[in-house]
């Protein structure tokens, strides 16, 4: 019997020596991926022009991760947000992590914080 049981526990030690597990909640691709999207986004930004088509810049760009629209005098003012600068670690894209860009009737008319305070 106890030779049953040193066998058992050098196969066993054996067996398991040559374990490795590898755990990962996803966060290096994470990391990687938001950071491509941000530095792409930050990239075609420094690029746009001012009276750019909504269509053109949202084919460009793709979906907004925030978007927001109101009617003031008259106009249709449309505010795109888009993730350029990530601040919180909590995986949530906040409006704080994008720069947005504001069009005037589907014409691009401004980008940043400064163009939704002088428009809107």
């Amino acid at each position: 019997m106890k030779k049953l049981l040193v066998a058992t526990a050098l196969l066993s030690t054996t067996l398991l020596s040559g374990c490795i597990v590898a755990v990962s909640d996803g966060e290096v691709s994470h990391h990687s991926a938001w950071n491509s999207t941000h530095k792409e986004n930050r990239a075609k930004i420094s690029k746009l022009e001012l009276g750019s088509s909504y269509q053109a810049v949202t084919s460009k760009f793709g979906t907004p991760d925030f978007n927001e629209a109101v009617s003031k005098d008259g106009h249709t003012y449309q505010v795109l947000f888009f993730a350029t600068n990530r601040k919180h670690s909590d995986g949530q894209i906040t409006k704080d992590e994008c720069t947005p860009l504001v069009f005037k009737d589907d014409q691009l008319i401004g980008f940043g914080q400064a163009a939704v305070d002088n428009y809107l």
